[in-house]
């Protein structure tokens, strides 16, 4: 006790005793703050912003009669026959790869697998267990070609200009 008389003051106060009080403090909030953050993450809602589902295909006279039109982006085929205009899913109903229109054939191809589709969507060959979904289509009211994604429809229900 002597020596804490000569000692400096900031020194006199911190014994062992009061340095693990603070260690352990210390410690403690640090778990607390630990713990809030997990806590209000957990709590906040984790949304997938995705596209919207219905793609605005354009002008329908941008689509020659007996024209097979892949949109990469989003997955489907316009399709433009004698009857009228339909969509058609471009992904492959046996593994999800995208598909390809090969003109010089009159066919959809599964490059991957060797699924292979006339223009209607019928399955010919290959792995696939389904032809490829029709899409519902429509036009809206400025004129242009709309499709939606997420609906599967029936075939032959034609869009017609």
């Amino acid at each position: 006790m002597a020596d804490e008389k000569h000692l400096p003051e900031s020194a006199a106060g911190l014994n062992r005793r009061a340095f693990f009080v603070k260690l352990g403090l210390g410690s403690l909030s640090i778990a607390a703050a630990g713990t809030a953050v997990f806590a209000y993450q957990f709590l906040s809602p984790n949304v997938l912003y995705e596209p919207s589902p219905t793609i605005n295909a354009g002008n329908p006279e941008s689509y020659p009669v007996d024209s097979v039109t892949l949109d990469v982006n989003s997955g489907i085929y316009i399709i433009h026959a004698k009857e009228g205009f339909f969509s058609l899913s471009a992904v492959c109903t046996h593994l999800g790869c995208l598909t390809a229109w090969k003109p010089d054939l009159g066919i959809i191809a599964c490059p991957c697998h060797g699924s292979r589709f006339q223009q209607n969507g019928q399955k010919i060959e290959g792995p696939a267990p389904k032809p490829l979904p029709w899409k519902r289509m429509w036009v809206n009211d400025d004129g242009d070609l709309m499709v939606d994604r997420s609906t599967d429809i029936r075939p032959l229900q034609f869009v017609r200009v």
